[in-house]
């Protein structure tokens, strides 16, 4: 509650009070004790998954109201693997143009979710995206995954290291690894730290290229088999159409269209 009403800039006890008044008005519990804290109540949970679409919707199409200057800030939210191994190549010549740029990382969901909501004008993700998401979407390449392994390998592991395959993005994965005879024995929430895990010996792990080449991951300690072709995941920039119709996020999303599939095809 309280870390509600910091990001609200409201008191504890105006959200208790606000919660509290939408009960009363649903006839429904949104919260319920859990230890000594709360937890969000399955009519809560599907009140979220009923409006929350048409909230974030909304809250873009008041965002694309907004009038942008020349010293506004454009947001740029994007997968943390991407910033590292392809974005950070073209950022300072971008910013050196548009030096009121800014960049988030958060996973997929999130980034859809904030694009659509008009709190970042421009998203860079991974992963395969729902074809109803309600944004633009250009296609920029498909990222290739090595399996990265302190012990040689000259066949497929049979148990690997992923990432959240939880994650809507990464779901795709989980059918293809079962297809190859590979059980996911931990599942990160980091690419990162999955690499590091395998490179000291813990197992070996599913690692995109972008985390091979910023981490300089030792070409012996990577390992390329025929399933991965299947595994590839793709890379696209999302943006509300309405973006286009301003100069300054135009120039920025050809800039990136533009550079980024070349970084990426770079050795």
């Amino acid at each position: 509650m309280s870390r509600t009403g910091s990001k609200l800039y409201i008191s504890q006890s105006a959200v208790s009070k606000r919660i509290a008044n939408l009960e009363k008005k649903l006839g429904k519990t949104l919260i319920e004790p859990q230890g000594r804290q709360i937890k969000l109540t399955p009519d809560a949970l599907s009140l979220i998954d009923r409006i929350g679409p048409s909230l974030h919707e909304l809250r873009g199409l008041i965002a694309e109201e907004r009038t942008l200057d020349e010293q506004s800030v454009i947001r740029i939210d994007c997968s943390e693997t991407l910033v590292a191994g392809y974005l950070s190549e073209v950022l300072p010549s971008l910013m050196a143009r548009e030096p009121f740029l800014t960049i988030t990382t958060n996973h997929t969901p999130r980034i859809i979710e904030h694009v659509k909501a008009g709190d970042a004008a421009i998203g860079l993700c991974a992963g395969h995206l729902n074809s109803r998401i309600g944004l633009h979407t250009t296609h920029l390449f498909n990222e290739p995954f090595r399996v990265v392994s302190q012990q040689v390998l000259t066949q497929p592991p049979t148990t690997l290291i992923t990432n959240d395959l939880n994650n809507p993005a990464n779901t795709y994965q989980a059918g293809l690894l079962q297809q190859a005879g590979i059980v996911p024995n931990m599942q990160m929430d980091s690419y990162t730290a999955a690499a590091q895990l395998a490179i000291k010996g813990v197992c070996a792990a599913l690692v995109p290229l972008s985390i091979v080449k910023t981490l300089h991951i030792d070409e012996g300690l990577c390992f390329d088999f025929d399933f991965l072709s299947r595994l590839t995941r793709p890379v696209h920039l999302v943006y509300r159409p309405s973006a286009l119709k301003l100069k300054r996020v135009r120039t920025v999303i050809e800039t990136i269209e533009d550079a980024v599939p070349k970084v990426a095809s770079m050795p």
